[in-house]
């Protein structure tokens, strides 16, 4: 063999060696992004939501504790609601031709304020329920004090899966 065909050979085993490298690492990422959508699949919405935290509460409470919640979550459904329309609306007029800061930054109060009034009514009936409960299915429900509904990404989810 001739050097220069040599030199050839060795340009396109790298080449081929690269190309199965490049391969190989993108379907080692592909199935490492299966995997975690399907662990994501399989587990449960929101593990610690207030109805399935009654499933844990003794069997006489747990149907007045449900219902309790429920009805909580519808009288404070208009408060979220609210919250949602105003910051769409701040949303809207922000992308538009008719931007107004100071209309912006209302819409975004009067959603914060909307929002507050909404987990307030929850929190209040919350304590509320938790002096008709022992001791036990205290400690089981007062969990839902956490505030671990933005991490969902949407506001009210809680107040949704309990009006449910």
């Amino acid at each position: 063999m001739s050097p220069k065909t040599l030199k050839i050979a060795l340009a396109a085993s790298v080449a081929l060696n690269l190309f199965a490298l490049a391969a190989g690492g993108t379907v080692w990422v592909a199935y490492n992004k299966a995997e975690t959508r399907i662990e994501a699949q399989q587990r449960p919405a929101r593990e610690h939501s207030p109805m399935r935290l009654t499933d844990r509460l003794s069997p006489e409470v747990r149907q007045r504790v449900r219902a309790t919640l429920k009805a909580s979550a519808l009288a404070a459904k208009p408060d979220f609601e609210e919250a949602r329309a105003k910051r769409r609306a701040a949303i809207d007029l922000s992308a538009s031709d008719q931007f107004d800061p100071v209309r912006v930054r209302a819409l975004l109060d009067e959603s914060r304020a909307a929002e507050l009034r909404g987990r307030a009514r929850l929190e209040a009936e919350a304590v509320r329920l938790f002096g008709t409960l022992s001791p036990q299915d205290r400690a089981v429900l007062s969990e839902i004090l956490s505030r671990r509904g933005k991490s969902s990404g949407k506001t009210g989810q809680a107040e949704k899966k309990a009006a449910q």
